[in-house]
């Protein structure tokens, strides 16, 4: 008894180190004069009819001439095409102010040569903030992911640089992704709404209207909420210190990793977080040509009700056949069956995952988890601690090595902490 007390205090403390780790991720906010031009000063009619990109950006140009400052745009309907932002500008949206997106028909460059609507690279000390709200009028875009594979549809933000700061806004219904920063450092997205239909919405389904993609180092993502038609939250190769907290997630794919993950992604942390009907919550995943080595990830305090999978790793993403593909289904069989493949450079690597003080209920038919590795490459290393869930199929665990679940208590139609395994080294134990 005083054994099992002190492993479970060791775990604990251990799990409060992770977390103060964590708590470091603290990025530097950009800093901006305080100088205001205000849109409406260089032509902006807020009806809701006037198109006003040029006079947006003559506002944004005449800011960044002048060494920065605050565009501001105050309440009304603003029609508006793709603007280009530059350094040390904050584009703020007072309340009442909507920002839209100029409809298909009338989106410059059509779905052939389309620009994102509000972008800008290799920039500094840059904000989008306000109560106000932006609003991608995606819905005539989305069938083309179906329809037409060779059609581009703009992003609805995309920056590039350091110093980044989205906080306050609404953004909704964008065309394809809704944030999306790429090679990035000191990144801070807060308080942000973000609201797209659901990916299987019987009415109006979204496509690929990932609420935030990054890439880059030392970024938070906190108090957010967010609904939408595919991921939640994503990231890809050369990543790291990133901290997900506060953040409430609906509709979508999850709190997601990969699919690309060569350059590695490091120190992700995930904590007091909620899902509620999210496919999957937590999803990582790569294939054997796009793999890197994804390595200490904290998974902590998190609420997932009726989600499809709770906890998802794999590396067979890309996989065509059928019965790699339903994981719903995926036997010890059917994983034993994954041909093995030499390893390469970009062979998928995981290792160093814990998953603690997580509840979650699966709807109807859903698995309690999966964690599956590759046959020339085991997941190595994963601790559930103080795991709940409840579902109607077991836990699969597939080519994978030192998974240990402590106080967990993991139930199926199967019993408690029936484990579907092949090829891996497993060990349970309880306070």
């Amino acid at each position: 008894m005083n054994c099992c007390k002190t492993i479970f205090s060791a775990a604990t403390f251990y799990l409060l180190l992770l977390t103060a780790k964590a708590e470091g991720v603290n990025p530097a906010l950009p800093v901006i004069p305080e100088k205001i031009f205000n849109v409406r000063d260089y032509g902006a009619v807020g009806d809701g009819v006037v198109t006003n990109s040029g006079s947006l950006q003559s506002a944004i140009n005449t800011a960044s001439a002048a060494g920065g400052g605050v565009v501001q745009v105050p309440a009304g309907i603003y029609l508006c095409g793709p603007i280009q932002l530059a350094s040390k500008i904050n584009l703020h949206l007072d309340v009442g102010a909507l920002l839209r997106m100029l409809p298909i028909e009338k989106y410059p460059g059509g779905t052939t040569g389309t620009a994102n609507f509000i972008s800008g690279d290799r920039l500094h000390d840059v904000a989008i903030t306000g109560a106000g709200a932006i609003d991608g009028q995606g819905a005539a875009w989305w069938p083309l992911a179906k329809t037409s594979k060779d059609a581009k549809r703009p992003k609805m933000i995309t920056i590039g640089g350091e110093r980044l700061l989205i906080a306050g806004i609404t953004l909704s219904n964008s065309p394809m992704f809704h944030i999306a920063l790429g090679k990035s450092s000191d990144v801070t997205v807060r308080g942000v709404t973000i609201r797209a239909p659901a990916s299987d919405d019987p009415a109006m389904p979204s496509h690929n209207t990932d609420a935030c993609d990054v890439k880059g180092h030392n970024i938070l993502i906190a108090d957010c909420d967010i609904s939408v038609g595919d991921d939640n939250f994503t990231c890809g190769g050369n990543t790291s210190d990133v901290l997900i907290t506060n953040c409430t997630y609906g509709f979508g794919h999850g709190v997601s990793i990969g699919s690309p993950t060569y350059g590695g992604v490091s120190n992700i942390t995930v904590i007091n977080c909620t899902f509620n009907r999210t496919e999957q919550g937590i999803r990582i995943k790569t294939d054997r040509d796009r793999g890197g080595f994804v390595h200490d990830m904290k998974y902590l305090n998190l609420r997932m009700t009726n989600v499809e999978i709770p906890i998802l790793i794999y590396a067979s993403y890309m996989a065509k056949e059928r019965q790699f593909r339903d994981l719903t289904k995926l036997t010890p069989e059917i994983a034993a069956s994954y041909p093995a493949a030499p390893i390469g450079e970009r062979t998928p690597v995981y290792r160093d995952f814990v998953f603690s003080n997580i509840v979650a209920t699966v709807q109807k038919g859903g698995r309690a988890g999966l964690i599956w590795g590759l046959p020339e490459m085991n997941v190595t290393n994963v601790l559930l601690q103080n795991v709940s869930i409840k579902a109607d199929k077991p836990f699969g665990i597939f080519n994978a090595q030192n998974v240990r679940l402590e106080n967990c208590v993991i139930t199926t139609s199967e019993g408690v902490n029936k484990i579907a395994s092949s090829n891996a080294g497993i060990t349970v134990s309880s306070r």
